[in-house]
């Protein structure tokens, strides 16, 4: 994508503050949905006459259209222009999320999502082109805090938010509130930022997108309902695998022998910054969104948190988030953007480290600090990594570049939640069976329940403590492989080149912008 900024006249100034508030409102919008909605599944559920097993299609609906969707990002930029593209996708986001809150039925819900998941994909990644096109070198670290505080706080704030909503008024009210802050971005991006005509009209690669596709959706649905139906004990498990894996050969093999017709913009995999970015932000989009996924349930069925009390101990982690993510953008004025990816990686690892010493008793404080430190951590590396991974390839490729970024967290996520859900349950089991091999007669914990053969009260009770005691074994364990991803993957650092510009030349270049 070329850069924006040869749009603007020296006449018509670039309103760098009011671009960036509308698309970060967008941005912000979208990633709010990808999790505000969770807390309000069991009041829908009620409403629209569905199953459990159904009603997880709200999630799921969302989050494969996405998926499918985020890829053609860059070809219908330089088809429609990033301008007249992102007021599509706002619109059609805002008019989705009212149809969602208006909907009566399972049926009518799944298609609204399916629609916003489609509008939604390209708002993530149009907004970080953007803010890099519209700021010169030396103001990229910031513009790239800016960009992540709506990316990562959002998950983050997304159940607090919504409980609140569903709470106070109803489900609905979770999906009626983008309709006023899409209106305002909207607004924002038609008036202020600058029209660019298509860069180039190169024929759709019909074969290419149809196979990524169908492995990304086939993928992501395995995914989502893996846990479910027992993974490949079940036949529709191991369809979906099938399909995943031989739509994805295909892919390869077709994008390998296409040549510049690809769909997929092979010179990406070329930029050695731009690879090993990727493969960080896939491991921070696991560890992030596990360790979101996982403290709720241990909280509200380990420890007996209300709703509303456990989304309050883990909100403060987004605080330290943005705390971090405005410290990191000036901090890359003066520190190698590599030594600050570096310290952030091992205050996540530390955080990591302070939740594989919970127990079974857990006072607010020990569930808030730590949630802060990850947070600041996390917010530490999102900023120099993605300034570092878009600091050496071409403008040319951004839009493509940006749609793979949020393309491998994304999925990143679905594997990490994934992942930790599958490791939690069997590990649980494999906990309960060692613990349970100790209860016995002669273990002095358990003889005053055991006397006399215990009567079914004392041994319910028993069990309960037996359970509990597994399950937190349990995520202990997923902590502790939260713990190791994070650790293995930090020395790639050594593999991302130094991107040490001189400012004046930065300046000078992009002077028409100030």
């Amino acid at each position: 994508m070329s850069s924006t900024a040869t749009a603007a006249h020296p006449e018509a100034p670039l309103n760098r503050r009011m671009i960036t508030l509308s698309i970060m409102l967008a941005t912000l919008i979208q990633t709010l949905d990808s999790t505000i909605a969770n807390v309000a599944l069991p009041h829908m559920q009620g409403t629209l006459s569905a199953s459990q097993d159904e009603i997880t299609w709200v999630l799921t609906s969302y989050i494969v259209a996405a998926a499918i969707a985020t890829p053609l990002t860059g070809w219908l930029s330089d088809r429609l222009g990033v301008k007249r593209l992102l007021g599509i996708a706002i619109a059609g986001f805002t008019v989705a999320s009212a149809l969602c809150g208006l909907s009566e039925t399972l049926t009518q819900i799944v298609a609204s999502r399916l629609l916003q998941g489609i509008f939604g994909a390209s708002l993530v990644p149009l907004s970080q082109s953007i803010l890099l096109d519209i700021n010169p070198r030396e103001r990229q670290g910031q513009a790239m805090a800016v960009w992540g505080m709506g990316v990562m706080v959002g998950p983050i704030l997304g159940p607090t938010l919504g409980g609140w909503l569903t709470d106070s008024y109803n489900w609905r009210w979770v999906f009626f509130i983008n309709v006023p802050i899409g209106a305002f971005a909207m607004f924002g991006v038609m008036t202020y930022l600058p029209r660019r005509d298509p860069t180039r009209s190169m024929r759709f690669d019909a074969f290419g997108f149809v196979t990524l596709s169908l492995a990304i959706g086939a993928f992501q649905a395995m995914l989502d309902r893996g846990e479910q139906l027992d993974w490949f004990g079940s036949l529709e498990i191991r369809v979906e695998a099938l399909i995943a894996a031989l739509s994805f050969a295909y892919f390869l093999v077709h994008t390998a022998t296409a040549g510049p017709r690809s769909f997929f913009r092979y010179e990406l995999l070329k930029d050695r910054n731009f690879t090993t970015g990727a493969c960080f932000i896939f491991v921070i989009g696991a560890v992030m969104y596990a360790t979101r996924a996982l403290l709720p349930p241990m909280l509200q069925n380990l420890m007996g948190y209300p709703v509303a009390t456990t989304g309050l101990v883990t909100a403060p982690s987004g605080a330290g988030t943005m705390v971090a993510m405005l410290l990191a953008g000036r901090l890359l004025r003066w520190i190698d953007a590599r030594a600050l990816l570096a310290a952030g990686f091992a205050i996540s690892a530390f955080a990591l480290w302070q939740m594989m010493q919970y127990t079974i008793v857990l006072s607010p404080a020990d569930i808030v600090w730590p949630g802060i430190v990850q947070g600041f951590g996390l917010g530490l590396v999102f900023v120099p990594l993605s300034a570092l991974t878009f600091s050496t390839l071409a403008p040319a490729l951004r839009a493509d570049g940006t749609a793979t970024y949020s393309l491998m967290r994304n999925i990143g996520s679905s594997i990490g939640i994934s992942l930790i859900q599958t490791l939690l349950t069997r590990n649980t089991q494999v906990a309960h069976a060692d613990l349970a091999a100790h209860v016995s007669v002669f273990n002095p914990a358990a003889q005053s329940m055991l006397a006399g053969g215990g009567g079914a009260r004392e041994l319910a009770v028993l069990n309960q403590v037996v359970n509990q005691q597994a399950a937190m074994i349990a995520y202990l364990d997923d902590f502790k492989v939260m713990l190791v991803a994070t650790l293995l993957v930090a020395p790639l650092i050594l593999l991302i080149r130094p991107t040490r510009h001189a400012a004046q030349d930065a300046s000078t270049a992009h002077a028409a912008m100030d």
